[in-house]
């Protein structure tokens, strides 16, 4: 369908730098520990790593499980998953809306900071997609740029996070780099994003809510 949006244009053009996502890893500061033990505790064995980015978690959980894809629109991203990737890993240049899935639906999805990417009409879709990758009783564990708070409480609580800032672009987020994102992407709010969960086919379980009410963890089971 020529009227999709795209995906990597939503994503930036950072990503398509390969000095960026050399340093992506080291700006993130993700420790994936916590996820990968979450889901290996619920015997997860097949998971798909939607925007899998550099591949933290792909690596991290991949000793663990059988079989993992790792899924991310960008060309660079993909090229440095590919080159580090364990055997029991698969590497796939798509998106939310263009990953097509082969094989039985899988133990877990997991995505992080990836579908804030996508304006709400897409992420609606894309929760519809990813529910039919997971099997029934599967997992869904989502952690995004979800804003849990009112319309009118966001410019207060907007402006504590970009306070919160690293000076510091090569060790973590400038203030001008949150502000593109308040500006140019779309982060939606957690009352908005639950019932489009629902209407997708899951059930949230547990939520975790971050600094500033910025950040939202999700651990959705699939009806």
């Amino acid at each position: 369908m020529t009227w999709l949006p795209d995906e990597l244009a939503s994503a930036g053009a950072e990503h398509l730098d390969p000095e960026y996502v050399a340093r992506y890893e080291r700006k993130a500061g993700y420790d994936p520990t916590d996820d990968v033990e979450s889901l290996v505790a619920r015997g997860v064995r097949t998971v798909v790593d939607l925007g899998a980015g550099t591949g933290v978690f792909t690596r991290a959980i991949a000793p663990h499980v059988e079989r993992v894809v790792a899924v991310d629109v960008s060309p660079a991203m993909v090229e440095r998953l590919r080159s580090s990737r364990p055997p029991n890993v698969e590497v796939v240049h798509a998106g939310f809306l263009s990953y097509e899935h082969r094989g039985d639906p899988v133990d877990a999805v997991f995505t992080r900071h990836a579908l804030h990417q996508l304006p709400d009409l897409w992420k609606a879709v894309a929760l519809r997609r990813v529910a039919d990758l997971v099997r029934p009783g599967g997992v869904l564990l989502l952690r995004d740029l979800v804003w849990s708070c009112d319309a009118d409480e966001l410019p207060a609580r907007a402006e504590q996070w970009l306070a919160s800032a690293s000076p510091d672009g090569e060790v973590g987020w400038t203030r001008a780099e949150l502000e593109e994102h308040l500006t140019i992407e779309h982060s939606t709010y957690s009352w908005l994003l639950l019932p489009m969960l629902r209407r997708a086919g899951f059930v949230v379980s547990a939520r975790e809510i971050g600094p500033f009410g910025a950040y939202l963890a999700l651990y959705c089971i699939r009806r």
